[in-house]
């Protein structure tokens, strides 16, 4: 796959928006989430894969763990022929759907306090501030 074959296969799935981010590199986001980063100058693909697929990834020629966000189970692709057509669109995919699965609803707004029963009560004792007397 090639720059724009791997563009045009990220942005045709539901709710994906990309962002010219770090000067060369195009993010792939679903609901405000990356799935993938596409650097431009030096070409090279980053994305999110599962814990066992990681640790067979890593293994081959070409394919690390990815800086900053390796930790959390992301490769990078120093070429991106290091892997074939069909599996890298495969692994993009998985990507996808374990970032969307995640991914807070746009628009959803968490429930206030109030709404969710959490309202502090109040334990009906005042406090009256005392006035001070003026002495004459």
């Amino acid at each position: 796959m090639n720059v724009d074959s791997i563009r045009a296969y990220c942005l045709a799935f539901p709710e994906v928006t990309e962002k010219l981010q770090w000067s060369d590199a195009l993010c792939f986001r679903v609901r405000q989430k990356m799935f993938a980063v596409l650097g431009l100058d030096q070409v090279r693909l980053t994305f999110k894969c599962t814990g066992e697929k990681f640790a067979e990834l890593i293994e081959r020629e070409d394919i690390a763990p990815a800086p900053y966000v390796g930790r959390y189970k992301w490769v990078i692709l120093h070429r991106l022929d290091a892997l074939q057509t069909d599996e890298l669109r495969d692994m993009l995919r998985q990507s996808y759907e374990m970032v969307a699965a995640n991914a807070p609803k746009l628009g959803v707004r968490k429930p206030s306090r109030e709404k969710k029963g959490l309202k502090k009560k109040a334990s009906g004792k005042t406090r009256a501030k005392k006035k001070k007397r003026k002495k004459p």
